[in-house]
Parts: C-alpha cells; structure tokens; sequence
C-alpha cells in the first residue's frame, strides 16, 4: 500500500511540476560586460527584485543570461532590458518565449517573404493618442517573429499590419499591444501598465 501510495504522490509531483514549467516565460538575455563572477552575483542579485524568479542561469564568458518567470505577470521586454541597464550592463539582444507560443525580440528580425503562403494582411483598432503612441505600438509588433509590416493612424487608431499566419495570429499580436499600454477591442492594457504612459498619451480607454 505504501508503495502505490508513494508512486501516486510522485505521479502527482511530477504533474504538478509539469503545470509549473509551462506556465513560465522564458527570457534569454545577451549581455556585454559581464566579467567575472562578481558581475554575474551583481547580475542575477537585480534580477532577483523580481519575485518568482526561477532557474536563473549566466554564463560570463558569452555573456548568455536566462531565466524563467511567471506567465501571469506578463513580465515586458522593456522591463527586462531596463533591469539589465539597472545592474549596470548593456542588454545587447532580449528574447523572450512566452508560456502560450508566442516570442517577442528586439533582435532585428529576418524579412518575411511576401510570397509565403500564409502571409495576410489586416487592420485592428488601436487606442493611442500621438507620436510616441505610435513609436510604441510598432515597437510592440515589430518585436513578433512573422510581422512582415505595420503602420498605425493616430486620426483613425487603425493599425493596418501584414503577418505571416503560420507563425502569428490577431489574438497575439494584440495582447502583445496591451501589453505594451495600448487597448484594442480585444484585449485592454492593464491598469498598471496604462497609469504609467506619459500624460499625452493617456488615450480614451476603449469600454467593454
């Protein structure tokens, strides 16, 4: 009895465990000027004000740095890279694999063919006020592998965008847009996330 009472109580462990993993993000972070092994104490000591923080790993001599964090939190890219700078370090390239699929970069990403199949072309409302609204939005969906082009209207709040379906969808590369601040009809940027956009850029929040 103690025996199967044990196989199941580690069937269930390993269940659980299993859950855990695919509910984290992953975040890979090449960074320049890490040096020694104080560097990286330094490094991963920052990145520690992160609660939830899992498997951090560094390596100094290529510079390599990753770790995992919780989905739901919706960790950004910008909020990694500042971190780095923060500890003092130059993020040279971020990626991050998220829990549903989806990856985020601010490495310059390779052309999309414009004769790939499954490339399509569609517009979706965007909230936003001026300039730097604009310069945020494409920076979010520039960040998606897939995006071929993309071009915000700060009259109309129309982002006409063209993506490789294969790799991409609607759903995700508007929740890549709320989680940069910006509300579209369907997903709203969190209330953290839109309190901390400068003043002119404090659109009109769409209504659910």
């Amino acid at each position: 009895m103690k025996t199967i009472v044990l196989f199941f109580s580690l069937l269930v462990l390993g269940s659980t465990v299993a859950f855990a993993q695919k509910n984290m993000d992953v975040f890979e972070v090449q960074v320049d000027g890490l040096g020694c092994p104080f560097c990286a104490y330094g490094l991963e000591k920052k990145f520690k004000e992160f609660k939830g923080i899992k498997d951090v790993k560094i390596d100094i001599e290529t510079g390599d740095f990753s770790f995992q964090y919780p989905a739901e939190k919706s960790l950004s890219l910008t909020a990694v890279v500042q971190q780095v700078e923060k500890a003092g370090y130059t993020p040279m390239k971020t990626l991050i694999k998220r829990a549903n699929g989806l990856v985020e970069t601010d490495a310059p990403l390779e052309a999309v063919d414009q004769n790939v199949a499954g490339l399509v072309a569609e517009k979706m409302f965007v909230a936003g006020n001026c300039e730097m609204c604009e310069a945020r939005i494409l920076k979010a969906t520039s960040r998606l592998q897939g995006v071929s082009e993309a071009a915000w209207d700060s009259k109309t709040k129309i982002l006409d965008i063209s993506f490789d379906a294969n790799v991409l969808d609607r759903q995700s590369i508007s929740k890549a847009i709320a989680a940069a601040g910006h509300d579209t009809k369907d997903h709203k940027a969190s209330g953290d996330t839109y309190d901390g956009l400068p003043m002119c850029c404090k659109y009109e929040r769409i209504e659910e």
